[in-house]
């Protein structure tokens, strides 16, 4: 089972990955390509969830990377093709439905046939999914089947200790006591599209390949943060994301990276994988910190004008938090908790994870939003010009 793991990360995660690769750094330094894809193809959170459970998520986040890749190329269609290839394979992919939408719909839009554009892709897509689906398209018990497997409703709206607003305001707030199934599915859906709408509306008004790695993110982590039945693995799709704009925002990642495996910490100690969480946490330290790369990159003015590091307190804030973990790991590692209270420690690493992606997905969709604002600002020196 552990060479089908690997096997699919060769033959698709890798190979997207050094397709995305080769396709964003058409004129960048070596060095920086290379610590790029290191940071890629060195996903914690992946290789933790995938080698330690034996899961095949490299399957969907290879084929989703290879449409990303195929969206910086402008090739359309096979990005609709691969994107929807992802979706059939994996349900999780549609945390990144969004951005795809968003942004090859605003690109549409300019064209002088819109509606031909539109319907090429619709075509692309429709035919892809007939093809997937069509052992199951013969019988509709069949069909409704695999749905239902698809959308398992009946877990309810979060699952653990999963470091996301249902399961860490259920502290105070108790959801599922206080709303039937049907109702939370809506208020889920609600939440979700309005987290995702500003990063879907900038990318339609103004389409960038910036702008698009920005809604990948943002739109990966409003279903992250607000969608229905979330698990503790899902934090791969922002992940994922975020590591294609490592070089954009090394510092942000750099800590996204640590509280995103710090929010899994619970369920990989559990599978007996302390020993590789460790390993794996020294490894990425490493290679990030390796000289002669991202620390010396220029930042642009739209990612430079603003900043979590401007505002009074929040060095102290992060360095608290960051100290705070240090003790919970300690704590659960050494201490029994509570009897009244056997989830103490889970609850306690769930709320401040859930503390720093809230404050990352606000820098994010700022950033995001910023872009368009600086695009506007280069066509009018121009027109001056």
């Amino acid at each position: 089972m552990r060479w089908t793991v690997l096997s699919s990360d060769a033959l698709i995660f890798f190979p997207a990955a050094l397709f995305f690769v080769l396709v964003y750094h058409r004129n960048r330094a070596r060095s920086d390509v290379a610590w790029h894809i290191a940071m890629i193809l060195l996903n914690p959170c992946l290789i933790l969830i995938d080698h330690g459970h034996f899961q095949y998520n490299c399957i969907s986040l290879g084929l989703t990377v290879g449409a990303v890749a195929a969206v910086l190329c402008g090739s359309e269609v096979l990005t609709c093709v691969l994107f929807s290839l992802a979706l059939s394979h994996k349900q999780m992919s549609a945390y990144f439905a969004p951005a795809f939408f968003s942004h090859l719909l605003g690109k549409c839009l300019r064209r002088k046939n819109p509606i031909l554009s539109v319907l090429k892709l619709g075509i692309a897509v429709i035919v892809t999914f007939v093809i997937v689906w069509w052992p199951y398209l013969h019988s509709v018990d069949d069909l409704l089947m695999v749905l239902s497997r698809l959308a398992p409703f009946e877990r309810g709206i979060y699952e653990d200790y999963v470091a996301n607003f249902w399961c860490t305001t259920s502290i105070l707030i108790k959801w599922k006591k206080l709303f039937t199934t049907p109702s939370l599915k809506s208020i889920s859906l609600a939440a979700t599209v309005l987290a995702s709408l500003p990063s879907m509306v900038q990318q339609i008004l103004s389409p960038s390949n910036e702008g698009f790695l920005y809604g990948l993110l943002n739109s990966s982590m409003a279903f992250y943060l607000f969608s229905f039945q979330v698990h503790e693995k899902s934090i791969l799709m922002p992940f994922l994301a975020a590591t294609l704009l490592a070089l954009k925002i090394p510092d942000h990642f750099n800590h996204l990276t640590y509280y995103a495996l710090f929010s899994m910490f619970p369920l990989l100690y559990r599978d007996k994988l302390l020993l590789p969480y460790l390993t794996l946490h020294l490894l990425f330290t490493l290679i990030y910190h390796s000289p002669g790369t991202h620390i010396t990159l220029p930042k642009t003015k739209a990612s430079s004008s603003f900043s979590f590091t401007s505002f009074p307190g929040y060095v102290f804030l992060l360095r608290t938090h960051f100290f705070i973990s240090v003790i919970l790991h300690v704590v659960y590692l050494t201490i029994q908790p509570p009897q009244k209270y056997p989830f103490l420690f889970e609850a306690l690493i769930m709320i401040l994870c859930f503390s720093y992606f809230v404050m990352f997905a606000i820098y994010t969709n700022y950033t995001q939003w910023n872009l368009s604002s600086h695009v506007r600002s280069a066509d009018k020196e121009k027109k001056q010009i």
